[in-house]
């Protein structure tokens, strides 16, 4: 699930999914819900760690994990501990000055560490690092249970980070000032915010902007950050002056400093909704609003401004990228020039910058195309980057202030990743090389189309060693929130799953931005229903291509694909044999009041309008549920984390407990940490995994013999 304030693409190669602003954890507006079959009381649920609802989830918690116990989950646990754990893995930096910096996790240190080395020594066989921070050292000190969740630090000094810690892997974090050249904690007048989703930059090295939780009026329904402050080295917070206000209806605000030599600038942003912003920059006059359309993405680099509307502007088309000097723009003109033109298979999915080029990251027809541009005149011809069929490619960082080095992965279902590296205007060049840690013998990837109810093609990536027999096959979807699903590399999924001769399948539905905008647009609101046509189509397509039968196919989904999950298990059970459910929203008729619930108001509509009630009203599974006398589901497993302060874990407690309810075969799980990730470290994360891997093998053994 999205968190406010991101946008269709960005300058660096950032999860679409991640990301933390919001508040604490907050418990449900106060409505009672109750079983529809029973009429039971189960508000407890929506209380997050009350030692009622703690009870409740440990102790179903514990029987589905005695349930799985086997020796074979035990080695399959163990051996993706150890992959995960492997020092073999590439270890991906991010250049700031002279040094390359990465956060690392291995057996030795599972919470993880903060080091930083030389291009040189990262290119030797054994690099050598130096440690800024241990953070399981740290934990241990402190008695507190420290997940890393990054560090924001000035440039171009490269002097001072603001190093932010989560409790337990919630989004909410505590932020501390960071000397990376002493490599200790600033303890004379440092900046430091005590837990909150917080949002900060650096103006100077006494000066912040921030956004945090200040008191009443602070932050907005959602939960982020309502105000900017200006906040002074040595000041108490609550002296700190306004910078900015938005609304309390907004999503969020959020401010940044481009710190360019010579085009320093400040900019800030409200989000008025999911997909909908204004962008200001200040000037010597006061804060500017950029005048564009509140749906049009705006960046602004050295001399350019750059605009990706989703509706047609400017005579750039809706997924398009075009640019006008600033200072012309400013002045009130608006011709700007192509720098990328959508087709009906090609789609604009990144951007980033090295000090010369810009670099744009494509998709055509899901597959990965990397071109540069040069920045002195982006609307020039695009240079290429070769790459292979069904890899995804992406910049995993670039240094704008430091030249024009350029990092890339290339990776596929079945070949492990490589780590590439150029300095543009040369060739991208291996510098690591993962290890393939599972058997891929005879694997391939393939691609179709599955027509949906509106005749809509949709395509989805099918991988396996293909044999002529139907065999058991998961299903991976999401569908929502312009997120893009591309071919990716998963020792995990290897091991687990195509190592056994089995299928996995990415499908890309409608909701997400394989296509653009309008691919998103397509599927949201009063028209949500066509990601679950989409779903059931692809289903349909596999049972008619020949790989699997009903019962042999498993789908599987997290957050918004939780959903997806969930709807499809109350809407067309009879369509597969087993469904995962993981970190899910389920009642949707209350999602807008629970935890960052109301940011998403603009891909699922409000539950308060009686128009786009109607529709969430068709899908929402809590209420959707009924009882077995009605119709038979297949098995679900419903997971969620207890410190996931993005989707509320009522969500998954009360669906779980709906489906018991109504004789439903269902197991639960819930994880005491992780956030909405579900799991904070390697061992959480091979534990769950083995989990849940182990459930969906035995319940489709079990469905084929029935």
């Amino acid at each position: 699930m999205k968190t406010a304030g991101t946008t269709r693409f960005t300058f660096t190669s950032a999860d679409p999914i991640g990301g933390a602003l919001g508040s604490r954890l907050k418990k449900p507006a106060g409505q009672k819900i109750t079983n529809l079959n029973f009429m039971t009381d189960y508000t407890f649920l929506e209380d997050i760690d009350t030692p009622e609802a703690l009870a409740w989830a440990e102790k179903w918690s514990g029987e589905s994990v005695e349930k799985l116990k086997s020796p074979a989950k035990d080695a399959l646990e163990a051996r993706l501990l150890a992959a995960l754990d492997t020092d073999d893995r590439i270890a991906y930096v991010s250049r700031r000055g002279e040094k390359l910096y990465n956060f690392w996790r291995d057996a030795q240190h599972p919470r993880g560490v903060w080091r930083t080395t030389t291009l040189e020594s990262y290119e030797s066989d054994q690099p050598e690092w130096d440690v800024l921070i241990d953070v399981d050292a740290l934990a241990e000190d402190e008695g507190e249970n420290w997940v890393w969740k990054g560090a924001v630090v000035r440039s171009p000094e490269f002097d001072r980070a603001l190093v932010k810690f989560s409790r337990g892997g919630a989004d909410a974090t505590v932020i501390r000032e960071f000397d990376l050249a002493t490599a200790a904690f600033v303890d004379d007048s440092p900046f430091e915010l005590e837990e909150a989703k917080s949002d900060v930059t650096w103006v100077d090295l006494d000066t912040l902007l921030v956004g945090t939780d200040t008191g009443e009026g602070s932050l907005t329904d959602s939960g982020y950050p309502a105000r900017v402050l200006t906040w002074k080295r040595g000041t108490p917070l609550e002296q700190a002056e306004l910078f900015f206000e938005g609304s309390r209806q907004d999503v969020a605000t959020h401010a940044w400093r481009d710190s360019t030599p010579g085009f320093e600038r400040t900019f800030v942003s409200r989000s008025l909704d999911f997909y909908n912003s204004e962008t200001s920059l200040e000037t010597e006059g006061g804060l500017v609003k950029l005048d564009v359309p509140t749906d049009c993405d705006v960046i602004v680099k050295k001399q350019w401004i750059f605009v990706s509307p989703r509706t047609d502007f400017a005579g750039i088309p809706a997924g398009g990228l075009g640019v006008l000097l600033l200072k012309e723009f400013l002045e009130g003109g608006r011709d700007f020039q192509p720098v990328f033109t959508p087709t009906e298979s090609t789609s604009l999915q990144g951007l980033a910058t090295t000090k010369n080029f810009l670099v744009l990251t494509l998709l055509n027809n899901v597959s990965t195309e990397i071109v540069t541009v040069p920045l002195n005149d982006p609307t020039t011809e695009h240079e290429h980057i070769d790459l292979p069929e069904h890899v995804t490619a992406h910049v995993v960082a670039t240094s704008p202030l430091d030249g024009d080095e350029i990092w890339v992965q290339a990776a596929s279902f079945t070949e492990a990743p490589t780590l590439l590296r150029a300095e543009l205007p040369g060739a991208l060049e291996a510098v690591k090389k993962a290890p393939l840690q599972f058997e891929n013998a005879g694997q391939e990837t393939r691609q179709h189309w599955a027509t949906s109810a509106d005749g809509t093609k949709i395509p989805y990536f099918i991988t396996g060693a293909f044999e002529e027999e139907p065999q058991n096959t998961l299903v991976h979807a999401y569908g929502g929130f312009e997120v893009s699903l591309t071919p990716s590399h998963s020792p995990t999924r290897g091991i687990a799953w195509l190592e056994k001769g089995y299928y996995f399948v990415e499908a890309n539905l409608r909701g997400g931005g394989e296509f653009g905008p309008e691919w998103h647009s397509q599927a949201t609101k009063l028209n949500r229903m066509k990601v679950w046509e989409d779903h059931r189509a692809v289903l349909a397509d596999l049972v008619e291509r020949g790989y699997a039968t009903p019962e042999q196919i498993a789908i599987r989904g997290g957050s918004n694909g939780g959903l997806l999950t969930s709807g499809a298990l109350t809407q067309y059970p009879e369509a597969f044999g087993a469904a995962v459910v993981q970190v899910p929203l389920a009642d949707m008729l209350r999602y807008h009041t629970w935890s960052a619930g109301a940011s998403w108001m603009a891909e699922y509509g409000n539950p308060d309008d009686p128009e786009e009630r109607a529709v969430i009203e068709q899908y929402s599974p809590v209420q959707a549920v009924v009882g077995v006398e009605k119709r038979i589901y297949p098995p679900a497993l419903v997971t969620t984390s207890t410190r996931d302060d993005r989707v509320h874990p009522a969500h998954a407690r009360l669906f779980a407990q709906a489906l018991l309810d109504a004789g439903q075969a269902v197991d639960y799980y819930e994880n005491t940490e992780g956030g909405h990730a579900g799991a904070a470290d390697n061992k959480q994360t091979a534990f769950v995994e083995s989990l849940i891997y182990t459930w969906i093998e035995k319940t489709l053994d079990q469905q084929g013999s029935i």
